[in-house]
């Protein structure tokens, strides 16, 4: 599976929280990055989706396929 097929939110972060921008992947709970910029915060929303499915894959368990539809 490809990371760029999974769907990742980019949100704004206030600047209590430290600014930038917070990016999610809803389909792998716990996914989430962040950075400087959007396309900043979704390059390294990216790499925590390779993360989270390497992790996955060591302990056994199942990679939920990307539910995003090519538009």
């Amino acid at each position: 599976m490809n990371p760029q097929d999974y769907e990742v939110d980019i949100v704004p972060l206030r600047d209590d929280d430290g600014g930038g921008y917070a990016a999610v992947v809803p389909e792998l709970p716990g996914c989430r990055s962040d950075g400087d910029t959007p396309e900043e915060a979704l390059a390294n929303a990216y790499d925590a989706v390779r993360c989270w499915m390497e992790a996955a894959d060591e302990m056994g368990r199942a990679v939920p396929s990307p539910r995003r539809i090519a538009a």
